[in-house]
C-alpha cells in the first residue's frame, strides 16, 4: 500500500490551485445540466477611453452571478451604478436567467442592491474579523 502524506502550504501555488479546480469542474460537469459560465461585462469609459465604471458578471444556467460592480468616486451618486445593474439584468434575462446572485460587504452596497429588489439570503458574520458579508439574491 502506498504511503500518503498530507502537506500544507502557506504560499500561492497556481499549479495546485488550477489542478484542484479542474478536478472539481470535471466532477461537477458529470452532475450538472449546465457546466459553462459565460462572461458578462459592462464598462463605462470617459472621453480618453479610461474605464470609469463597470461590472464583471457571469451567467450560469438560470443565474446571473454579479462578481464586481464599481463606479469611480467622481461619478458616484449620479445613477451610473443603477444603469450598470439594469444593463446586466436585462442582458441576463435575454440569456434565460431567472435569478441574480451577488455578495457585498457591510461597508459596500447592501442598501443600493436592496433598493433594486435584492434580498439578503445569508449573512456571514465576523468577516473577515469584525465585519459582515451579505449574500443577496433577486428574481429577475
Amino acid at each position: 500500500m502506498a504511503t500518503l502524506a498530507i502537506e500544507i502550504e502557506e504560499v500561492e501555488n497556481d499549479d495546485l490551485t488550477q489542478f484542484l479546480s479542474s478536478k472539481i469542474r470535471a466532477f461537477n460537469a458529470a452532475h450538472w445540466q449546465e457546466t459553462k459560465k459565460q462572461p458578462l461585462l459592462v464598462s463605462i469609459k470617459d472621453n480618453a477611453g479610461e474605464v470609469v465604471a463597470g461590472a464583471c458578471a457571469k451567467t450560469f444556467g438560470h443565474w446571473l452571478m454579479i462578481e464586481t460592480l464599481w463606479v469611480s468616486e467622481s461619478l458616484r451618486g449620479e445613477g451610473w451604478g443603477s444603469k450598470i445593474l439594469e444593463k446586466l439584468e436585462q442582458k441576463a434575462k435575454v440569456k434565460g436567467c431567472q435569478f441574480s446572485l451577488l455578495d457585498t460587504l457591510e461597508f459596500q452596497a447592501k442598501t443600493f442592491y436592496e433598493k433594486y429588489g435584492y434580498q439578503v439570503q445569508w449573512t456571514q458574520e465576523q468577516y473577515p474579523i469584525k465585519g459582515a458579508k451579505f449574500f443577496m439574491v433577486k428574481a429577475l
